[in-house]
């Protein structure tokens, strides 16, 4: 007698619980790889938007001329991030200016770079936005498989227990569907955990640059406030 043990025969054909296993290990992979295109469109429109306002800031000649003509355009957080802290410590800047006769330059400066902290730390949390959830799969599906696997070979010895005499034909069925949730985990695990990996390096790397700039951005700023 054949026996059928394709993957869909072995995943109808499985128990219960190792198929509530398959299918949440499918909608793990399915939901990662919705960010991981979806990330891949964030930190590559990012690294555009970064590109694009750091050749307008080493063009421009007038800060405030730069100011007036960024505040007419919107971002979506994530996407801006440089120009995003440029508005939010320019803006601070030139309030905090106004009011030079109660609030020293060190003040004036302090309070930019304080509104430039927060803008990097909105930026930081937009980026970072999804990637705990890859890294819960990366690090979760290969043992949530296994464990349907474990269940699905128990259930196959249980039932040969039971047979009043043993052959490999009556197990097969039993332990190659409880393999494929092991193979599920895997291929639920594996593209999460390069993403999450390639992800936080490219994360890290538009931080490095925002950092830069900040630095950068708030010493010319002393040199305005100092003139």
């Amino acid at each position: 007698m054949n026996t059928d043990l394709s993957v869909v025969h072995l995943i109808v054909g499985a128990s219960p619980l190792v198929q509530a296993v398959m299918f949440l290990l499918l909608l793990a992979s399915v939901y990662s790889w919705t960010i991981i295109f979806a990330k891949w469109k964030v930190l590559r429109a990012a690294n555009m938007a970064a590109d694009d306002f750091e050749r307008l800031y080493r063009a421009s000649n007038d800060l405030g001329d730069l100011y007036t003509k960024s505040s007419k355009v919107t971002g979506k957080p994530g996407q801006s991030g440089l120009e995003t802290i440029f508005k939010a410590g320019y803006r601070d800047f030139l309030r905090l200016r106004k009011e030079a006769a109660e609030v020293g330059p060190s003040a004036i400066i302090e309070g930019a770079q304080r509104s430039m902290r927060g803008a990097i730390n909105r930026e930081t949390d937009a980026l970072e936005l999804h990637l705990p959830f890859l890294a819960t799969v990366g690090s979760t599906a290969p043992y949530v498989g296994l464990f349907g696997t474990v269940w699905g070979i128990m259930n196959s010895f249980r039932a040969l227990g039971d047979a009043k005499q043993a052959t490999l034909a009556m197990v097969a069925p039993g332990i190659s569907e409880a393999l494929v949730a092991t193979a599920m985990g895997l291929f639920a695990a594996i593209p999460a955990v390069i993403a999450y990996n390639r992800n936080v390096t490219e994360v890290d790397r538009l931080l490095g640059r925002y950092e830069t700039f900040y630095e950068e951005f708030s010493t010319a700023l002393l040199r305005g406030v100092c003139k």
